[in-house]
C-alpha cells in the first residue's frame, strides 16, 4: 500500500480567464479541471488529499467535499507559500507528499504512478516531473549531472547560454519527503523582486543540504500542461477528448466522424455500438452493446440498453431499455424510464413517466407524470394534461390501451386496460378497462350556410 499524501494547489483566481468562476472549476472533459488532478491523485494510489484553497473557496470545497481536505491561502504570496498552508497536515504525516496544480487536467494517474514509484525506487528526498519541450521559452529549466540528479531549476531570464539550450523544463509538479519538505519550507523567504515564497527555492535548499534531488521525465509533454486561458482551456479539452474517443474506439465502437463527436471520459459504451457525428454524450451515461446514437443527438446522465438507436433525440437523466427506438426530434427529460422495444417517434416530449413494454409514441405528443403499460398505442397529437396551475397530477394508463389521435387526458385520470379513447376526445373521468371513452359534442351539419356566407 502506498504512503503518499497530494497537495493540489488551487488558490488562484485565473485573470487570463476573465471570468467569476474560480480557475479550477473550468470544466475540461466534464469535470473541473481540478477534479481531473484529483482524480489522478486517487488512481496513482494517494491516501490523503489537501486542496489549497484561495479565490471562490467556497465554490472548490462545495464542488470536492467528501473528497479531500481543504486549508486555505487567503493571500497568494507563491506556490511555497501555498503549500505552507498545509503545515498542519504535513506536520502528522510521515510519507511522500506529491505537489499538484489544479490547472493541469491532462495529468493522467499512470504518469504520477510512474512518478511516485520512481521517486521511491531512487530513494530521493525530491523529485521533480519535467517535461521535454518542443520550445521551451518561458520555462525554468532543469539542470541535471551526469548521474542524472537535479543540480538545479534555472528560470528562463537567469539561465546562461547553456542553460537555455536545455529544453527539459520543471512542470512544477513535484515528490517530497515530508518531513525534509516541512523542514525547507522553515527556509524560505521572499527576498525577490516579486515579494513571494518560490516552491523551487526548495529544491535548491534540499541540494545545499546534500540531499538526493531526481527527475522523471513524462513521455508526452502535453499531458504537463497548465491551462492559463481559455484558448488553453479549449486544447486541453480537445486532447481529453480525443483521449477518449481513442479508448472507446480501441474497445470496439465505431465513432463515424471523432472530429465532430464529444464524449466525457466517465462515460461507459459497448462494442459494436456505432455514433454518428454531432452526438454529445456527458455526465455518467452508461451505452450498450449494438446501440446506435446520433446524428445530433445530446445524451446527458442516460442509461441506454443493448441495440436501442437514438437519433435527433435530447436524453437527460433518464433510463432507456433494450431494443428502444427514439426519435426523430424527441426530447426526454428527467426521471422518464422508457422499457425494453418501446417506440418514441417524432416530435414527441416525454417528461417523469414509466412507457412500458413495446408501447407506442409515435408522433407529436406531449406525455408527463405519466404511468403507462406495456403495449399501449398513443395516437398523434396526445397531450396528458398534467398541471393544474397549483399541482402535478399523474396519468395511469393500463396495458393494451389504444389512445386516438389529438385526446386530452386531464390528470389525475386513469384509462383501464385493454380500453380505447375516441378520437379528439377530452377525458376528464376514469375509464374503465375493456371501454370505449368518448368526451366530445355532437356533430352538427348547417346545409347551404357557406352560400349564404359567401352573399
Amino acid at each position: 500500500m502506498s504512503n503518499l499524501m497530494t497537495i493540489i494547489l488551487a488558490a488562484g483566481k485565473g485573470t487570463r480567464m476573465k471570468s467569476a468562476l474560480p480557475k479550477v472549476l473550468h470544466q475540461v472533459g466534464g469535470k473541473p479541471m481540478v477534479q481531473q488532478v484529483l482524480d489522478a491523485a486517487k488512481y496513482a494510489g494517494a491516501v490523503r488529499n489537501v486542496v489549497v484553497i484561495g479565490f471562490g473557496a467556497q465554490s472548490v470545497a462545495d464542488a470536492l467535499a467528501g473528497q479531500a481536505e481543504f486549508a486555505v491561502q487567503a493571500e497568494q504570496l507563491g506556490t511555497g507559500h501555498a503549500v505552507m498552508q498545509a503545515r498542519q497536515q504535513l506536520a502528522v504525516f510521515d510519507g511522500t507528499v506529491m505537489v499538484l496544480c489544479g490547472d493541469t487536467p491532462l495529468l493522467t494517474g499512470a504518469l504520477l504512478q510512474k512518478m511516485y514509484d520512481e521517486h521511491c525506487r531512487a530513494q530521493a528526498v525530491a523529485t521533480v516531473l519535467t517535461a521535454v519541450m518542443p520550445d521551451p521559452a518561458g520555462y525554468g529549466r532543469v539542470i541535471r549531472n551526469p548521474a542524472g540528479q537535479v543540480v538545479k531549476i534555472v528560470e528562463h531570464k537567469d539561465a546562461n547560454p547553456a542553460e537555455l539550450a536545455v529544453n527539459e523544463v520543471n512542470t512544477g509538479i513535484y515528490c517530497f519527503a515530508a518531513k525534509e519538505l516541512l523542514s525547507a519550507l522553515d527556509g524560505l523567504t521572499c527576498n525577490n523582486a516579486q515579494g513571494e515564497y518560490y516552491l523551487t527555492d526548495v529544491i535548491a535548499i534540499l541540494n545545499s543540504n546534500q540531499h538526493k534531488v531526481w527527475a522523471v521525465a513524462a513521455p508526452d509533454y502535453h499531458e504537463t500542461l497548465g491551462i492559463n486561458s481559455r484558448a488553453q482551456l479549449a486544447e486541453a479539452e480537445g486532447i481529453i477528448r480525443r483521449r477518449q474517443l481513442d479508448l472507446l474506439m480501441d474497445s470496439g465502437v465505431t465513432i463515424m466522424d471523432p472530429g465532430s463527436t464529444f464524449i466525457d471520459a466517465q462515460v461507459e459504451i459497448g462494442p459494436d455500438s456505432i455514433i454518428y457525428p454531432f452526438t454529445w454524450i456527458e455526465g455518467n451515461s452508461k451505452i450498450g452493446a449494438n446501440a446506435v446514437l446520433g446524428p445530433n443527438s445530446r445524451i446527458v446522465n442516460t442509461v441506454i440498453g443493448p441495440r436501442s438507436t437514438l437519433h435527433f433525440t435530447y436524453a437527460h437523466d433518464c433510463v432507456i431499455g433494450e431494443d428502444v427506438t427514439v426519435g426523430p426530434y424527441v426530447h426526454l427529460r428527467p426521471n422518464t424510464e422508457i422499457k425494453n422495444g418501446a417506440k418514441i417517434g417524432n416530435f414527441v416530449e416525454v417528461k417523469n413517466t414509466v412507457v412500458g413494454e413495446k408501447s407506442k409514441i409515435p408522433h407529436l405528443s406531449y406525455i408527463g407524470d405519466t404511468d403507462m403499460g406495456a403495449g399501449v398505442n398513443i395516437g398523434s397529437g396526445t397531450i396528458t394534461v398534467n398541471y393544474d396551475g397549483k399541482h402535478k397530477h399523474r396519468t395511469t394508463i393500463e396495458d393494451e390501451a389504444f389512445i386516438g389521435c389529438n385526446t386530452n387526458l386531464v390528470a389525475p385520470v386513469t384509462i383501464g386496460r385493454g380500453s380505447y379513447i375516441a378520437a379528439g376526445s377530452t377525458i376528464t373521468k376514469n375509464v374503465p378497462p375493456g371501454s370505449l371513452g368518448v368526451a366530445r359534442s355532437r356533430q352538427s351539419n348547417l346545409e347551404g350556410w357557406a352560400e349564404k356566407q359567401r352573399r
